[in-house]
Parts: C-alpha cells; structure tokens; sequence
C-alpha cells in the first residue's frame, strides 16, 4: 500500500458499489495575478508580427484567454533607433519612448541581443550611448547590447545595424521606432537586407511592464 492512502472497505450482502469523488473545483491559472500582468501580456497582441508563427511560442503552456508572443531567440536582434537628444545630451520625451519599447521587448526576449543606434553626438554622448546606460540602469545585462553610434539617418540606421547584425550573428531583426517613422524604418531596413519580423511602436508596448522589470 503506498504511502499516505487510505482505503475503504464496504462491506455488505451485495455488490458493492464505490461513490465516485467529487470532482476537484476548476483551477484559474490567473488567480493571485494583479490584473496589470493579463492586461499587459494582452496589450502584446498589438505588436506587428510580419511573419512569425505564434502557435507554438510556449509548447505545454495554456492560459485561457490570453495570447502569449514569440519569445525571440539569440539570432534575432532588437534594434531601437535613435532620435535628436537635447544639447546637453538627455534623452528626449520621443527616444524616451522608442526606448521604452525596446525596453518592454528586451524583457520579453531575454536571449534576444539588442541593438540601439544612433549618433549625432550632444555634450559627447551619442544617441546610441545614451539608451545603452539607461537600459543598463534599468536592469539589462550590458553583454546583450550592442551600440551603434556613427549613424546620422533613417537609412545609415538601417545600413549601419545590418553591418552590426552581421558581427554578433543576428539573422532578422525586431524594429522599434515611432508610430509615424515605422514605415520609412522598415522601408530603409529591409532596403538594407535586413529581415524585419516584427515591428514596435511605443503606443504597442504595455505601459505597466516598469514594476515587472529585472530592478522591480
């Protein structure tokens, strides 16, 4: 008899019939979650895949009602494109929130480089190496990213991060701009032979992700 067991026997004059237990109560795989986590996980569903298939993101893994996105591997980079800092060197409001986007996708993809490019120097920072040190200061590992600081355009973002991708051995590329730059960007990536499969504005990125980031 194993362990911990316990059999009961019925003894009558006839055939004796066990009750069938009760069944166990449906278990909810999101109770105890804040509902900021279900809310941001599917505010995911408006990021652009181009042509990623979806269906197999997370074998073994169903939560009712939520889509969970493609976790992308080593050989897809996340590539953030700059925008004009302020003379002194700080960020703007607009690369504030391209980065952020980056940001949000860079915890969902954990293995996933991340590329962040842009030049035109203020106070001796570049763009790129701005968003470096705040991801850095926000928890992501300085070994996954990779500065591109010489570009001065949409289009020397678009040939520079191709030469990059080719050195750390990324094949296709997450792109992150702004809503109204998104189509130029692609435009000028996949002109650069970049294959872009999937695309991130901030106005797709959960704004909640902050408190469940690496520092939360």
């Amino acid at each position: 008899m194993l362990p911990g067991v316990t059999v009961i026997a019925l003894a009558t004059g006839g055939t004796a019939h066990a009750e069938a237990p009760p069944p166990p109560p449906p278990i909810d795989p999101l109770e105890g979650l804040t509902q900021d986590i279900p809310a941001d996980i599917n505010a995911l569903s408006t990021l652009n895949f181009t042509n990623v298939d979806l269906s197999n993101a997370l074998p073994g893994v169903d939560l009712p009602g939520i889509n969970l996105p493609a976790l992308f591997a080593p050989d897809t980079a996340i590539v953030v494109l700059g925008y004009g800092l302020q003379p002194d060197g700080q960020m703007r409001p607009e690369l504030m929130a391209r980065l952020y986007a980056g940001y949000v996708s860079a915890l969902l993809s954990p293995q996933a480089p991340v590329i962040v490019t842009g030049g035109n120097p203020q106070n001796g920072v570049t763009e790129a190496d701005a968003m470096a040190d705040w991801l850095v200061d926000h928890g992501i590992d300085r070994d996954r990213i990779h500065t591109e600081t010489k570009a001065n355009s949409t289009v020397q973002n678009a040939a520079f991060s191709a030469q990059l991708m080719d050195l750390i051995g990324a094949h296709t590329a997450i792109l992150i701009t702004s809503a109204d730059h998104i189509a130029r960007a692609l435009s000028n990536f996949q002109a650069a032979g970049i294959s872009v499969v999937a695309t991130v504005t901030p106005d797709a990125a959960p704004l909640s992700a902050v408190p469940f980031g690496p520092h939360s």
